[in-house]
């Protein structure tokens, strides 16, 4: 038990800070950034209301993932309890403020309205005009490979459902996006 805290611990202790992860991301030449918070169910009793997700009806802990356009995870969080909203959480983490200043054009859902006028997020409301809707189905298509960033975070079966410490989520999610990115890294 203890040889595997090390080794998660290790391997997430190489994941990027914010700071160097998005200058490394404009190095890179990456056309744009995608935004998106995901939720990672834990296995919590009742009474743990912090921990409760009202959008997903249940316990789990919230993390931020920023991802490039390939749909590769450019850098992941720590975790916060399931109950804060992804905006409260993006600013906690005070990636909104690092996004803004990074100069890329960084997508983000309708969860981050309000955030900046650099993030770019869908419009909304009904009966939108066809331009907007055009817009957002463009939005939508460009954003999706966050959204496949997520999945392949989440396909990784200790992440299923935590039965541990749930502050231990962020940590796996970070040593995850360490093992993925060298695995990206040796195929190319």
């Amino acid at each position: 038990m203890e040889v595997r805290e090390r080794g998660r611990g290790r391997l997430s202790a190489r994941s990027p800070k914010l700071d160097k992860a998005l200058a490394r991301a404009k190095k890179d030449g990456l056309g744009h950034l995608i935004l998106d918070g995901t939720l990672i169910p834990i296995d919590r009793l009742r009474a743990d209301r912090l921990f409760y997700s009202g959008k997903h009806k249940k316990h789990g802990m919230n993390l931020q993932v920023i991802a490039g356009p390939d749909g590769q995870i450019v850098w992941v969080s720590g975790a916060v309890p399931g109950s804060i909203h992804d905006l409260t959480a993006a600013r906690n983490w005070g990636i909104i403020r690092a996004l803004t200043t990074c100069g890329l054009l960084v997508l983000a859902d309708k969860g981050y309205i309000g955030a900046d006028p650099a993030i770019l997020v869908p419009y909304k409301g009904k009966d939108k005009p066809a331009p907007q809707k055009q817009a957002n189905r463009s939005h939508a298509k460009l954003r999706g490979p966050g959204e496949r960033a997520n999945a392949q975070l989440k396909s990784w079966k200790i992440l299923t459902k935590l039965r541990c410490c749930p502050h231990r989520a962020g940590h796996l999610a970070k040593a995850i996006s360490v093992l993925q990115n060298r695995e990206a890294a040796l195929t190319l």
